[in-house]
This record gives structure tokens, sequence and C-alpha cells, in this order.
């Protein structure tokens, strides 16, 4: 069937097959072996398509004027599948060239075929009993019986060879993910080259990495020059100067430790960029733990770069993604591949995509290879998936050329040699450099505060105490561990303090921190004489750049208190030390992590005599931390471990199971903030005339709020929120559900501070 169609529109189905065969091939050549993983990914692409050889998805292509016509899961019945035809001719060819070994191989090519728009599958219970299903093999029977061209049907020299498997078995699971990520990258690629055929320009036009090392360098240079004269100032500049001379150091993973305030954001990205200068590297990777400042730290980069253009970076954030199963054929074809210089993202984009089985989220990863990982305030690593995590950086590592970066204040223990018990199959991070040359020094020299404990750990003070004790001091912040706490305190004290916490939209929290920020100037300056007190969750210890003289911590893991001292005298302004207030609240920190990690803390420095941010203290803590939890709490190393015989892999059972945010239990709700309300009554008629585009719902994401989604479905019941879309909750139009200065209200009686903290 020489005339075949890939896609409505004229698309010949000959050249898709072989140009996806190209790209693919081209995009696994950064592998190791390059030749190999080559031939591998051509193979797949050569015959990813190959059912839509059947006369029956021919006949439906060209009576269909949907551009979404050629995608399974749709509208079409049988005649429109097409994945599983190549996968059963690659177990058919290669068994007959290769015999057994060639037919075990072939499990290879069937995983990422027949995977290509339904996602990885697990191999028992799901791909073995789907390829077995007479349909399937009806499938491969008409995709034969129309004789596609012989060039599409040959595997050439193709000789499967798992024993070239980076890793071998260890390494199979990632080499498969990263396999798959050229087939579907490639296939929407070559879709999207023919759908929109000026699309593929609009990509190009960033800035190569060494036109942002050079901006960089001239940014650092103009801001020393115009820094005022201080100890911190000069201690920055040497962190800066370490870091872009240990650039040149051969790639692996690296430590940045640096005590909050010094400048580790600006300084981690200059070593990421002299890094890739020095070993070539393609791109640099920046990943944040919280959504809600990956804004600003993206703002940061684009405020350096400005002078590049307004297209610089590639900003994802996890909940900017549409369900799959809403996409059209334009947000299908935008989903982002990080085919870019520098992608700020979150943890749980960067994690849940290297653990996905989904197309969408797989199809960055072979833009992984080769790049420059880096992990700002790495302590965030959620300690329940730390262990599969881990063991995928070692793999990047040492098979695909990545350098990592763990950059954080409160370095945690994660190399082999400092915790992690083989006996016990726990497995660290191999051969961590770390870029400071004398870090213990640095942080005495950077020394800004004095850390007061409580006298008794076991006896908690009243809220009421509290917010007297507060409400005292002339400029304060306090920081508590849930956003039910925040509230109480929050009650308690003068008016006019500020609330900081999730349950304000990404918008809200913005305007308040400007606020925070403009006020402590204004007092700096002698021109603001009224009281500035703040009340905040955990969310303004990570990447908020704010200065105050007091703050107050709640009792919490001892890597929150030193982020907590981080925004006391951070600019060492004072004339001596900035005070950090440790209490025990009057309730407990809730149930799980934020507990154990009290725990820790209280287990580190009941009876220490040193400074309780002490770097060396910092070990201890982590070992104690980590000893009381399952760093692979839900056993994604045992699902992605390949069965030699059979090359079994549960693929779509380990992405399910990998969720850094686990959303059946959350619900995501669009709120009226009033002082964006035009803009959020037009996005949202927008979603509901258009449906979730993803640039729309990544618009709406700045006014959202997460809350369980029990409250949620009870205030959907009592008519206070409507249901735009699947997932997708919104505030009815009534102010009195949304307070201008704490956010979202719920009820207090179903509310559960446990599951939602910040």
């Amino acid at each position: 069937m020489s005339d075949a169609l890939a896609h409505s529109g004229g698309h010949s189905l000959a050249a898709h097959l072989q140009s996806v065969a190209t790209i693919a091939a081209d995009f696994s050549s950064a592998f190791e072996p390059a030749t190999a993983a080559q031939r591998w990914a051509y193979v797949a692409g050569l015959w990813h398509d190959l059912g839509k050889y059947r006369p029956g998805f021919q006949r439906y292509l060209r009576q269909s004027d949907d551009p979404n016509a050629h995608i399974e899961g749709k509208v079409g019945g049988r005649e429109k599948t097409h994945s599983a035809a190549g996968a059963l001719w690659a177990i058919e060819t290669l068994e007959k060239t290769h015999g057994a070994n060639g037919k075990l191989a072939a499990r290879v090519l069937a995983y990422l075929i027949a995977g290509h728009h339904a996602g990885l599958a697990d191999w028992d219970g799901g791909l073995s009993e789907r390829l077995a299903l007479a349909d399937c093999q009806t499938e491969l029977q008409e995709a034969k019986d129309a004789r596609p061209p012989a060039s599409i049907l040959d595997s050439g020299d193709f000789v499967p060879d798992l024993r070239q498997i980076p890793g071998g078995a260890a390494g199979f699971a990632l080499w498969v993910r990263l396999l798959f990520s050229c087939l579907v990258d490639a296939d929407f690629l070559d879709t999207e080259a023919h759908f929109d055929a000026g699309k593929p320009a609009r990509r190009d036009g960033f800035p190569t990495l060494d036109q942002m090392r050079s901006t960089l360098d001239e940014h650092m240079s103009a801001k020393a020059a115009s820094a005022a004269p201080s100890n911190v100032n000069t201690l920055r500049a040497d962190i800066l100067r370490q870091c872009r001379d240990k650039a040149a150091l051969p790639a692996g993973i690296f430590s940045l430790t640096v005590p909050t305030g010094g400048g580790k954001t600006l300084s981690s990205l200059a070593f990421a960029l002299n890094h890739a200068q020095a070993h070539g590297k393609r791109r640099v990777i920046y990943a944040i733990p919280y959504t809600s400042i990956i804004e600003q730290t993206a703002d940061v980069f684009r405020g350096v770069f400005k002078v590049l253009g307004d297209e610089v970076l590639i900003e994802h954030h996890s909940q900017a993604d549409a369900s799959e199963k809403d996409e059209t054929a334009r947000s299908r074809l935008a989903c982002e591949n990080w085919d870019a210089p520098l992608v700020v993202t979150t943890n749980v984009q960067l994690f849940e995509s290297l653990f996905a089985g989904k197309t969408s989220r797989c199809r960055k990863l072979h833009n992984i290879v080769n790049s420059i990982i880096v992990l700002d305030e790495a302590q965030q690593l959620p300690p329940e998936f730390l262990q599969p995590i881990l063991d995928a950086l070692n793999l990047l590592v040492k098979h695909y050329g990545v350098t990592v970066v763990l950059c954080t204040a409160t370095q945690p223990a994660l190399n082999t040699t400092d915790y992690f018990d083989k006996s016990n199959n726990l497995r660290g991070l191999e051969n961590v450099h770390e870029i400071i040359d004398h870090p213990d020094a640095l942080f005495d020299a950077l020394k800004r505060v004095e850390v007061e404990l409580p006298l008794d750990w076991n006896t908690s003070t009243p809220w009421a105490e509290m917010a007297e004790k507060i409400a005292a001091e002339d400029c304060v912040l306090a920081i508590v561990s849930t956003r039910k706490a925040a509230r109480a305190l929050h009650r308690l004290l003068p008016h006019g303090t500020l609330h900081l916490s999730a349950l304000m939209c990404g918008a809200h929290r913005k305007i308040v921190i400007d606020q925070i920020k403009a006020r402590l100037k204004a007092k700096r300056e002698g021109n603001d004489l009224q009281p500035l007190c703040v009340v905040s969750t955990q969310l303004v210890e990570a990447g908020v750049d704010i200065d105050f003289p007091v703050v107050y911590r709640a009792l919490a893991g001892l890597d929150s208190i030193a982020q907590a001292a981080g925004r006391c005298n951070r600019e060492g302004r004072l004339d001596g030390k900035g005070r950090v207030v440790v209490f025990v609240p009057p309730e407990p920190p809730p149930l799980g992590h934020l507990r154990k990690a009290a725990q820790a803390c209280i287990s580190t420095l009941h009876g220490q005599q040193a400074d309780p941010l002490a770097r060396a203290l910092f070990a201890t803590y982590f070992r104690q931390f980590y000893s009381t939890v399952d760093l692979d709490g839900k056993k994604i190393v045992p699902m992605l471990k390949v069965e030699p015989k059979t090359l079994h892999v549960r693929f779509r059972s380990a992405a399910d199971a990998f969720r850094l945010i686990d959303d059946k239990d959350s619900a995501t709700v669009v709120v009226r903030y009033a002082e964006h309300s035009d803009e959020i009554e037009k996005l949202l008629g927008m979603l509901a005339a258009e449906g979730p585009a993803r640039w729309l719902m990544r618009k709406l994401q700045r006014y959202t709020v997460s809350i369980h989604k029990r409250i949620a479905d009870k205030m959907l019941a009592q008519g206070d929120l409507t249901l735009p879309m699947p997932g997708l909750y919104a505030q009815v139009n009534a102010e009195n559900l949304y307070d201008p200065v704490l956010g979202l209200k719920l009820d207090d009686d179903i509310y559960n501070p446990g599951g939602f903290t910040v």
C-alpha cells in the first residue's frame, strides 16, 4: 500500500515511519554505546505505526476530518488500533532471525511500540495479555496483508544485544524509558511538522549556554561593583569564585554546601554554565522543591538574561499539564520536551517524569542525557522515594553523561560512605565531590544568628502566650508547620499582621511577599515606624528572599530550623546577631514525616552544647531521620527490577506508585481572588469554551490552591464550588469564601491539617 497515510492531510505513512526512525536514532546518539542505542531506537521508530497499514485504519482516516483521528483511545473502535502490530512484528521477525534470544530481546521493542500511545505497560497482567488477544493478532495480519514496503519491514543489520544495556539489569528499566522517550518525542515532532510546518522553526531561537555564561559573568560583575562592602558580600564573591574554579572538574556528582543567604542560586548556575562549557553539556535543568517558588527563581534568571531576549528558558510546572485524556492536537503537540538550554522545573516534574510511563511525561527524558541537573534545596527530596531517586541519579551520572549538583545549606547524608548501609540494601550517591573548599569555615564566617532552644522539649507553649511574645517584637517572622496553626496564631496577633500559606493562591502570596519586602526596606531606611509581624507556614523557608531581625520557629526538623534561620539577618546588616527562637507549639507536628523530623531534631540537639546549626550536626540529624523512614516506601525498586529470563518489568505500576504528590487525596481549586477577579473570570470562561489547553492551565495555576479532596467534594455538594472540568474545582462567585488576608476559607470541623502542611 504505497499511498498509505499516517495522518489526515496527506501525510505519507512510509515517510512518517522513516522520519521517526531517523529522528529517534539521532536522539539516542547521546547514549552509550551510541551505535547500539541508535539501532534500537531506529527499529522502534520504523515499526511503531505498522498497524496503520490496515485497510480499516486507512478507510477510517480518509473518512475523518478530525486531526486527532490517528490517536488511539479516541472514538473509532478496533479499526483505529494500530500499536500492537509493530510489537508483534518485532517478536515474529527477531525470533526468525535470532532465535529465542531475538524473541526475548524483541520484548524491548514491544514495550516501546505497543506503548507509544497508551504508555509503558506492565508485562505481566498487561502487555503480554494484550498482545495475545485475537484482535491484536488480526491487526498484525491485516497490516502484513496490506503489503507495506520491504524497506519498512526489514530490520536491516539490527542485532539485538541485551549485554550492552548501560548498567546491566539494574539499568534496564531506565534504559527502556529513555528509548521510549526518543520514540515518542520523534513521533510527536514529525507529526507536529506535518500539521504545522512552521512550528519546528518556532522552537528555535533560545540563546546558547555559552551566551548565558557570558551574560551571567557580566551580571555578577556589575552586581559586585554596586554591592555595599560587607563581610557577607565578600564571602558570596568567594563562593562564586570557587564554583567557577571547580566547574572544570570531571563530570559527576557535586555538593554545594552554602549557608542560606550565601548566594548559592546564582553561584550554582555559574558552576553549571561553566561546567557545560568545559564538558560540552547540552542543557541545565534547575529543579526546585516547591511550585510556590519556581516563578521567583525563573524570574531571577530572566532578569539576569533579559538582554538575550524574552524567551531564555523553559519554566515547567507539574500542575501546568493538561489531563492526557483531554488533549487535543494543539495541546498534545505543545507538550514540553525540554529542548531548551535552560529548564527551570520542580522536583515533582523532574522525578515523576523519570519514573513515568505515559508518553507526555516521558517525552522529555532523552533530553536529560548529557545535561547538568541542579537540585536546589536537596534536603527536600522526599524520603519515602529517596532510594529509587538515588538509584536513577547514579545511573544517569555513570552511564548517560549527567552531572548532578546537590545545592543546599543543610546537606543531607546521601553519600554511600557517609550513611547508607548496603547490608540493609540502601544505596547512596557515589563519589560526591564538595565544591566549597572549607565549608565548616564558611559556615562559621557566615554565622549571623543565635538560636534559642526550648528549656524543656516536652513542654509546649499555648498559642496565646506565643502571640504575646511575638507581638512584643517590632519586626518579626513566625513560622509554623501547618495551615491550621498559622491561622490559629494569626487570630491572636494584632490587626495588620500579615499571613502566608498555601491556602492563598500564588498571585496572592506574591503580592504579600512583595509587600513584606517593601516594608522591610522601609523599616531599614527609617520610613516605617509601625510594627511588622508576619505569620507563615514553611513555604517561606525555601527560596523566599526576606530578612528579619527576629524569627520564631515552631519545633520542626533541624533542616527546617536552619531554613528559618536563613530568613533572619540574611544580609548581615545587624550590629549583632539575629535571634531565632525555637518553641514547642501547643499541637505536635502532624503524624508522618513532619513528626519524625521533629523527633530526630530533638534527638540530635538534646544535651548538645554546640551551636544548634553547626554543620556537623546535620549528618547526625539526617541519619537519625532516615533511620525512621522507609526510603522506598512505595516499593518502586522491586517493581522496576527486571526478570532476566523474561524481561518482565512493572512499568505502569511503578509510574502509578511514584507520585510525590498523591493527587488521589487532594483537589485543585481555582479561587476568586478579588485583586485579579477580572483575569480569573476571563480564564474560566475560556476554559469552559475551549477546554484545558496547556497555556490556559498554566495561567490558571497562579489562582489555585490545593485542599483535601474530601473537603472539596463537600464544598461542591454545598454549592460553594463548581467542577468546570474533571479534576479541577472552582470557587463560586462568593467573596466570603476567599479571605483577603488568609485565603480560601474551610470549615474547621472537616479540615485535616495533617494532609496539607504548607
